[in-house]
């Protein structure tokens, strides 16, 4: 801006010695013409933009005309008070002084998260206390602005998921679905799948509108499966499905089981048991044409040994639910590996042929 400004001012004042050099008739003819000029410009441009060192020299040649002058310009008075103003105070405006932040090395900007992600419930300064315990000083500005948006502050209660995995290991959950056949005929199935394992155990396939008894009597043959199990089972999960009312969950209560409903219209909070449903229909129910109940029962009761046997499961480190553990150092050749084919080649499962 410097540079500009001296060069418009050094022009003005050529122009000014130039316009001494001239005769006043001259001068008067030019005058005319720039105020045709004007009279034109200010009909296309209402308003007209201008630098801050053009605001200046016009301001200062306002100033140096007399006041009776000072009406007939481009622009008004007021603006040029204004411009003025704005020289002012830019005179009197310092440069900022900007406190810079102190850099937050890296590692403890890693530890802060990880104390924000595994203890959900800390404060701010309840994560700011437990730093300085091992070294880190740290505000708790500093910890919300690292863990902020992700996080707020203060005591969280516990969420569902939080709920599902701390008691996966005592918790199971079943829900319906159905089948449709190829005569249109509705099979009714009940599955019910443990959340640890993710086991999965088919309680029945049924014609017809599947009621409260019948899911009830399925609950009463789970008895003894149940007895199996070397950890007790505290929790089941289910829906709020007509087929899972009173005498339904007075089966599972006399044997000290808990019911948790899932709250109205919300799937996720069933996600274990509605995440099997997409699996068994994606990998095995929507590639086959289902001819009756038996034929249901022979499909679900192969691809459910599959599952809890062979099928490699990300949740649990890719290692089936109930499958040996996986050999390691394996020899890519060929001739080693074998393959067994499940529901007429739908399935693969892949086992190393011995030596």
């Amino acid at each position: 801006m410097t540079v500009r400004l001296i060069t418009l001012s050094l022009r003005q004042v050529l122009r000014l010695l130039l316009l001494t050099c001239r005769s006043s008739r001259s001068k008067d003819l030019e005058l005319l013409v720039l105020r045709q000029e004007l009279a034109v410009l200010r009909r296309q441009v209402l308003h007209p933009k201008t630098r801050r060192e053009e605001r200046l020299v016009l301001t200062v040649l306002q100033r140096l005309r007399p006041l009776h002058e000072r009406l007939s310009n481009l622009f008004t008075p007021d603006t040029l008070r204004r411009w003025h103003r704005e020289l002012v105070r830019r005179k009197w405006d310092g440069p900022h002084r900007i406190n810079k932040r102190k850099t937050i090395p890296l590692q403890t900007q890693l530890v802060v998260w990880r104390l924000s992600q595994e203890n959900p419930t800390w404060g701010y300064r309840r994560i700011q206390g437990e730093l300085r315990k091992i070294g880190f000083d740290i505000s708790a500005t500093s910890i919300r602005r690292i863990t902020a948006p992700k996080r707020r502050p203060g005591p969280k209660r516990d969420t569902w998921r939080q709920f599902m995995r701390s008691q996966a290991s005592s918790i199971i959950a079943c829900d319906p679905f159905t089948v449709e056949s190829v005569k249109l005929t509705t099979l009714h199935v009940l599955f019910f799948i443990e959340l640890h394992t993710r086991r999965v155990l088919i309680g029945g396939v049924t014609y017809g509108a599947a009621n409260l008894a019948w899911a009830t009597q399925i609950a009463r043959n789970l008895s003894e499966a149940r007895e199996d199990r070397a950890e007790p089972i505290r929790f089941l999960v289910h829906d709020r499905d007509k087929r899972f009312g009173a005498t339904f969950d007075e089966v599972f209560k006399a044997e000290g089981i808990e019911i948790v409903r899932t709250p109205w219209r919300a799937p996720k909070a069933n996600a274990y048991a509605e995440r099997w449903i997409r699996t068994v229909r994606a990998e095995c129910l929507d590639r086959v044409m289902v001819l009756g109940r038996r034929h249901l029962e022979h499909l679900l009761s192969t691809y459910v040994k599959h599952y809890n046997e062979e099928r490699p499961h990300r949740s649990l480190g890719l290692e089936a639910p109930g499958g040996p553990q996986p050999l390691r150092a394996l020899s890519p050749e060929p001739s080693e590996i074998g393959r067994r084919d499940r529901l007429g080649g739908l399935i693969h499962e892949y086992y190393r042929k011995a030596a």
